[in-house]
């Protein structure tokens, strides 16, 4: 091995991640931070660069021999560059720099040439063609099967003649309605009922036809209805939907049941689930009241404290990646009842102490009923609200001091909502602070930096929340 081999080894070792002499960043971290400013994590690099996870991590971690060769490593970084929009190649400039390459190009490998063998005269034998003769029996064989197969699993058909048409309005006075059609002989039709957990099952007659008396009930009624193959599980191609509405009386008002919150329930934290069912409503509003520190027969006050902030939604679990945030809720706030006749606010994000919650269904004449929930919120730990707003955000969390999710974190879009609770410490790094806003133990404490910048925010009540190094 000769002493620039040497030189260049540890250069490698010992300066892959020192910054250069005027003060810039090092190759390695210059690509990270490029990255998080593009607010992608690694897992989003790889697909939309086609370079695997395990290249881009040794490029940000300065590992080249976990590379499979200087070629392959100045094409990688040529690539990486470009897509976190460096010039590809003053990049490639600093990679020579730094692992101390003063060489020039690496001169190209030619193979050599594969010996071109004769052709030969094409010969046919006896084997040959018995073989022949074997292999295309068995391909018309497999065709013949396969058509057959096919034929076997082909999805059943399936059609609704009654009603005659999808939308379809009945007199105030039914309680039920014949549902009836056609599919293949012998499949099964499925009729799920919105508000019920198992859908019904009618077994076609041998002529292809069904039918299947429902219940109905005033309001809308919703009924998905598909027809199953019970021996292969194909399902028809073209599942119907059928609307029945049944017409409420004038005169009837609506009733209400609040299933949550419960009545003198203390929770641990300010997401309260607003959740019920009601007949003859169109809509149903909620209203929070704040009646004091949480002592009882404290007297009403008019507003929080001036440490709290004032009511407002937000989610109180975590949602999954792809799932829809939902609409933060302000003191009154109305939402539409669903055809069941259920109704579900997304949860109010209240500060500590004893709270009214009033909840009022409205029926479609101006007809209203009422019921008044009393909580008390007593806040235990950390409980910490993070809101995507503006544009997408980099997101990587620490429980208790343990990383929560995978290593390159990960990107949320604009409107995400999540909800993190800890025993004592939260710790965030966002890669747009300006994006991303945060409600600690019901206090909204917005954004706390700017669009675009990369940060940690260490949170550890009652202490403020603290910036870190932590990366």
């Amino acid at each position: 091995m000769t002493a620039r081999d040497h030189a260049r080894r540890a250069a490698q070792r010992v300066g892959d991640r020192l910054e250069a002499v005027d003060g810039s960043p090092s190759l390695p971290d210059r690509l990270t931070m490029a990255r998080e400013k593009k607010g992608v994590d690694l897992v989003r690099a790889e697909r939309d660069t086609k370079i695997r996870v395990r290249y881009l991590s040794a490029l940000e971690q300065g590992d080249y021999r976990d590379l499979p060769g200087a070629v392959y490593t100045k094409g990688f970084l040529r690539n990486y560059a470009i897509y976190l929009g460096l010039d590809p190649e003053d990049v490639l400039r600093q990679w020579r720099r730094e692992r101390g390459d003063q060489a020039g190009p690496e001169p190209a490998i030619i193979p050599p040439r594969p010996i071109e063998e004769p052709s030969r005269p094409l010969r046919f034998s006896p084997s040959v063609v018995v073989a022949a003769l074997l292999t295309a029996g068995v391909v018309l064989f497999f065709v013949y099967l396969s058509s057959q197969l096919l034929r076997y699993s082909r999805p059943p058909e399936l059609a609704v003649t009654s009603p005659v048409t999808a939308v379809f309005q009945v007199d105030e006075s039914t309680t039920s309605y014949p549902l009836s059609g056609t599919a293949t002989a012998g499949s099964t039709v499925t009729i799920r009922v919105a508000g019920q957990s198992q859908p019904i099952r009618v077994t076609v007659l041998s002529d292809g036809t069904w039918t299947q008396s429902v219940d109905l009930r005033r309001g809308q009624n919703q009924f998905e209805i598909d027809a199953i193959n019970p021996e292969t599980g194909k399902s028809s191609e073209t599942p119907r939907t059928v609307v029945i509405t049944v017409p409420f009386l004038v005169i009837q008002a609506p009733t209400l049941l609040v299933t949550q919150p419960v009545d003198g329930t203390t929770y641990g934290n300010g997401a309260i689930a607003i959740e019920g069912t009601t007949t003859n409503a169109k809509t149903v509003t909620v209203v929070a009241t704040f009646l004091g520190s949480g002592v009882a027969g404290a007297a009403p006050t008019a507003a929080p404290p001036p440490t709290a902030a004032p009511p407002t939604g937000g989610p109180a679990a975590s949602q999954a990646p792809g799932a829809s945030p939902q609409a933060t809720p302000e003191p009154g706030t109305t939402v539409d009842v669903a055809a069941d006749g259920t109704f579900a606010f997304p949860p109010l994000e209240l500060t500590a102490g004893r709270w009214s919650i009033t909840v009022t269904a409205t029926s479609a004449e101006g007809k209203t009923a009422s019921q008044t929930r009393t909580i008390t919120v007593a806040y235990s730990g950390v409980n910490l609200v993070v809101s995507i707003k503006g544009g997408p955000a980099w997101i990587k969390v620490w429980i208790d001091g343990q990383l929560v999710g995978p290593q390159g974190g990960t990107v949320y879009g604009n409107g995400k909502t999540l909800t993190f609770t800890a025993k004592d410490t939260i710790e965030i790094r966002t890669g747009s602070s300006g994006f991303t806003r945060f409600t600690l133990n019901g206090v909204s404490l917005g954004a706390l930096g700017k669009a675009g910048v990369a940060e940690t925010w260490l949170f550890a009540p009652p202490a403020d929340p603290a910036k870190t190094q932590r990366r």
